[in-house]
């Protein structure tokens, strides 16, 4: 259902039990899916692509041009999963010629005021809380939680099952599993809690800390603490997971917390 004030662009695909509310605009080459709400005073700009089931809040704007001088005008898009909540003043700008495309996964929570820059990716089941930011080709993988005035320096990677304390400011990549806080950022342990909450037994939980253990409390460097994974701990899917992320890691992972 359009209302009369909102601005739908005739070429704009949207299904037929969309909700769009005054004073909205849709523009060209835009796909909105079943089911979705768009509220007053969006800005849902060309190349956006939104799942089914969405709700976006007043005053989002998805699908704006990078803020990026390399930038030329190539086409690119915004991709928007299912059943993710846009809350109010969110901006999702569309990507660039390094990926083509910014992406936010299913299942999402992006609260007020969050900026998610070109070509970052954001998986399914994430909570980006108030006023996170993040810069261009950031990755942020399933069911990472991000606390409020989070910041993140572009091409960084946040794991998976990532729990990172409000006003954190993240320079480097944050393995999967744990919870990191202070300044500079810092392992802080094991996100056991969110862990036990989808699912994972205290036997898995307690692979993952010892796992980390061996990374961060034993006096190895990564390249140490890896080979002696490998060699003494048996394969998972967690043990994989872990070392395949501190190997292909670009920026470096995080360093562990020593109290002066």
């Amino acid at each position: 259902m359009k209302q009369p004030l909102a601005y739908v662009h005739p070429e704009a695909q949207i299904a037929e039990n969309v909700v769009i509310e005054p004073f909205t605009t849709v523009d060209k080459d835009v796909v909105i899916g079943e089911g979705s709400h768009i509220g007053p005073n969006v800005t849902i700009l060309p190349g956006t692509r939104i799942g089914k089931n969405c709700k976006i809040s007043p005053g989002a704007v998805i699908g704006g041009e990078p803020q990026d001088l390399k930038f030329q005008g190539e086409y690119t898009t915004v991709e928007i999963g299912d059943n993710t909540t846009i809350r109010e003043y969110v901006t999702i700008n569309k990507g660039t010629a390094a990926k083509g495309k910014t992406v936010v996964g299913s299942n999402c929570l992006i609260m007020a005021y969050v900026h998610i820059a070109h070509d970052c990716v954001v998986g399914n089941n994430v909570i980006l809380v108030n006023y996170t930011g993040l810069a261009g080709e950031v990755f942020v993988d399933d069911f990472a939680i991000l606390g409020g005035y989070t910041a993140v320096h572009q091409f960084c990677h946040i794991g998976k099952h990532v729990m990172l304390s409000g006003g954190s400011l993240v320079r480097k990549d944050v393995p999967p599993y744990i919870k990191a806080g202070r300044e500079p950022l810092s392992y802080v342990g094991v996100n056991s809690i969110g862990l036990r909450r989808r699912g994972y037994t205290n036997e898995k939980i307690r692979e993952v800390q010892e796992i980390y253990r061996l990374i961060y409390q034993k006096g190895y460097n990564n390249t140490q603490a890896l080979e002696v994974i490998e060699a003494e701990l048996p394969a998972s899917r967690e043990r994989d997971d872990i070392l395949l992320f501190v190997k292909d890691s670009k920026r470096g992972i995080i360093k562990g917390y020593f109290p002066d």
